[in-house]
């Protein structure tokens, strides 16, 4: 096991602090996931894909991890960035809308866009969680814990459903800095309910016996709250006290404070010794919006032909900890980096049957990968890793197809070493990506004319070159000259 130190950044504590585990070795991981009313968009993959770098980064310094990350199927409402939420349950809303039109029942519609969920994650290439639990498969933990809550004094019923009274929680707060002082001078939004003791009390259960999704407890037909599922299935899978919980941004309140208050409440421990959060996603300096036409979706893109790990380098362009602004250029840019690395590959393969001699960068590309997994235990720093992967790429290509068996074999371990730590070269579950068919001349074709513009520079025809050059721009292709020699990639818009 490495002896080198995990730091992250720690939204409780707002500081960049060793990640400790009670168990040494032993990462207990909770990260919020999806919830499945709709195609999951590129800003929630981002935030999966801070987790599923944390667990890579763990997993390269010999940790054992249990990571859980649950599937919210039932009672996320749509106005959840009130300390209360209100509106419809988004699963309701989603089956009344003309996409839902083609589904029978909202179990229907919730188990189609699950599986959508779960084929784009293997194709941005994500680590597989130990466990993916379903809100809709531990109501019944859910309704006990509304009876400890009551019991402990935590929660009270009303008319309307069982509320978690804030007053009863000191440190209610504590994580985003909405304290009870503060919802009540109106610095967040809260429902109002005349049944509620105080505005800013969230609800556990709610009392609904029309609600499409509906359980029988002892306070009759209803559904649980969205933030009581999470503080059972964490508890119910990796102990009393986390190691990490992560999100975006966005679950820090009311999601993730309302879930300390719910489980410190009824464990009366910690609930996690670690939090971090995912900022927001922007497309091309703007919001991401179906409204605004760029929102996007791995298939989507997919469907325009860029390839899910060009996607996956984009969305890691960035560090977690501040917003990213996804772009033309930076997904183009991907996808000439991941061409650069798999080039790479494939040279070190096709010259591992070289003949022996000397290992010409196997001490380089040892300190190379001992520096990209430096930086991710440095805050999960992306950047600085990504750098180091392209520049061993960098190195192998300038050894050429000429390279002896050995150095072809330490550059081969260097290639699989960072694709495990950072995912970014090939598919680990073997999927092989649903890529639309690009539009324009086959990628011979372009081979062939990249070859008749290095022959026309070679014999001194500049001249042909450049047009050459042109008639490749103006055939939506972007050529990258290099010591290394000559890449090409498409460009493709969002």
């Amino acid at each position: 096991m490495s002896h080198k130190e995990f730091r992250l950044y720690d939204t409780l504590s707002k500081r960049v602090k060793p990640l400790e585990t009670q168990e040494p070795g032993h990462l207990r991981f909770y990260s919020c996931g999806p919830t499945v009313y709709s195609y999951t968009h590129i800003g929630n993959f981002r935030s999966f894909l801070t987790s599923d770098l944390v667990v890579r980064t763990a997993m390269a310094l010999g940790w054992r991890v249990t990571w859980v990350c649950n599937i919210t199927d039932v009672g996320h409402l749509t106005q959840d960035s009130f300390a209360d939420a209100a509106g419809e349950d988004k699963m309701a809303r989603a089956l009344h809308s003309k996409e839902g039109e083609r589904f029978h029942n909202v179990w229907e519609l919730a188990e189609y866009y699950t599986d959508a969920y779960k084929q784009d994650w293997r194709q941005l290439n994500l680590v597989e969680p130990t466990i993916r639990p379903k809100a809709t498969q531990h109501v019944r933990e859910q309704i006990l814990a509304a009876e400890d809550l009551i019991a402990k004094g935590f929660a009270y019923e009303t008319p309307t459903g069982v509320y978690y009274s804030v007053e009863a929680f000191p440190d209610y707060g504590k994580l985003s800095g909405n304290t009870q002082e503060n919802l009540r001078k109106g610095v967040r939004d809260v429902v109002q309910d005349d049944n509620k003791r105080e505005s800013a009390d969230f609800a556990v259960w709610k009392k609904d016996d029309k609600h499409l999704m509906q359980w029988f407890s002892p306070y009759g037909w209803g559904f649980p709250g969205w933030h009581i599922e999470c503080s059972v299935m964490a508890r119910a899978y990796l102990g009393d006290t986390l190691d990490l919980h992560s999100g975006g941004e966005d679950n820090i309140f009311p999601h993730h404070e309302c879930e300390i208050a719910q489980s410190e409440a009824l464990t009366g421990k910690p609930f996690s010794n670690h939090w971090l959060h995912t900022r927001f996603l922007q497309v091309n300096g703007e919001k991401m919006a179906k409204s605004a036409g760029n929102f996007y979706t791995v298939r989507g893109l997919m469907e325009k032909g860029f390839d899910p790990l060009a996607i996956r380098l984009a969305l890691m362009g960035g560090v977690y900890g501040k917003p990213l602004n996804f772009t033309d250029q930076g997904l183009i840019d991907a996808m000439g980096n991941l061409e650069r690395l798999r080039r790479a590959w494939t040279l070190a393969e096709a010259a591992a049957a070289n003949a022996s001699g000397e290992d010409a960068l196997g001490q380089t590309m040892s300190v190379l990968y001992s520096e990209a997994l430096d930086a991710m235990c440095d805050n999960l720093n992306t950047s600085v890793a990504l750098a180091k992967a392209l520049e061993g790429a960098k190195l192998i290509a300038r050894e050429g197809e000429s390279m002896s068996a050995e150095t072809a074999r330490s550059a081969a371990e260097f290639l699989s070493q960072i694709n495990e730590l950072l995912g970014i070269i090939r598919s680990e579950s073997g999927v092989v990506p649903t890529v639309a068919a690009p539009s324009g001349p086959s990628d011979a074709e372009i081979d062939a004319l990249v070859e008749a513009r290095n022959a026309s520079k070679k014999s001194k025809n500049f001249a042909a070159a450049d047009q050459l050059r042109n008639e490749l721009d103006a055939l939506g292709i972007e050529l990258r000259d290099s010591p290394a020699g000559t890449t090409w990639v498409r460009k493709i818009s969002l």
